[in-house]
């Protein structure tokens, strides 16, 4: 966990910083995509963000945590100092949930959010094996059910966020040998179901209780 100075408020971002010999697979605005990547990002943000170039941002703010190399970063205005991370039998998920406006996947043409503000659940999820890229792909999938199915259980009227992302990341695969599979049926993406599930849940419990009187929302 680091801290940061921005626009006279104080700010956490989580890091992980693996170093090289990792693949990842994020929809995160800096480093999306397949690849290799040797760090992930977690910046928190003012909820009234106003920049239109978060990728730039992410940038200024690995450059200043000295992070070199291909990485992925995300932003949120959730609370950053309550990120959650779960273990499941080698694979870890580490999730900051915000549910200020939570929204169905399939809504109605022409539904208009009424806010689009980064409040976001982040999600990075650690496997221990290599992943060929369709396993990855899978991987992604199987972690967004899970974070559904967390959603729904912590009774928020939704799937999810519109601005939601996620991160997978495995191992590069030191002789060509890699997972298949990782559909929440599979060893693999079992584990990370079970552990997407848990810090979501458990995370998204948290958020609805700062809603209530006395909390801090």
């Amino acid at each position: 966990m680091h801290w940061r100075d921005e626009g006279g408020i104080r700010l956490p971002m989580a890091c992980w910083h693996p170093g090289p010999g990792y693949r990842m697979i994020s929809s995160g605005v800096l480093g999306g995509g397949i690849g290799p990547r040797e760090w992930a990002l977690n910046a928190q943000v003012p909820g009234r963000y106003a920049r239109t170039d978060p990728a730039r941002h992410l940038t200024e703010l690995a450059g200043r945590l000295g992070l070199t190399g291909p990485g992925t970063g995300m932003l949120t205005a959730a609370e950053v100092t309550d990120l959650v991370m779960r273990p499941e039998e080698g694979v870890e998920a580490a999730v900051t949930a915000g549910l200020r406006v939570p929204t169905w996947a399939a809504a109605p043409a022409g539904t208009a959010d009424p806010d689009l503000a980064p409040g976001t659940i982040n999600i990075i999820v650690s496997v221990p094996v290599p992943l060929t890229d369709a396993a990855l792909v899978n991987a992604v999938i199987t972690a967004t059910e899970a974070k559904t199915q967390a959603v729904l259980d912590a009774d928020f009227p939704g799937t999810g966020t519109a601005t939601d992302a996620v991160c997978v990341a495995a191992p590069a695969s030191s002789d060509g040998t890699a997972e298949d599979f990782a559909g929440p049926r599979s060893d693999w993406g079992a584990r990370i179901a079970r552990a997407v599930y848990a810090a979501v849940l458990a995370g998204a419990t948290a958020y609805r209780a700062s809603l209530l009187p006395g909390g801090r929302c």
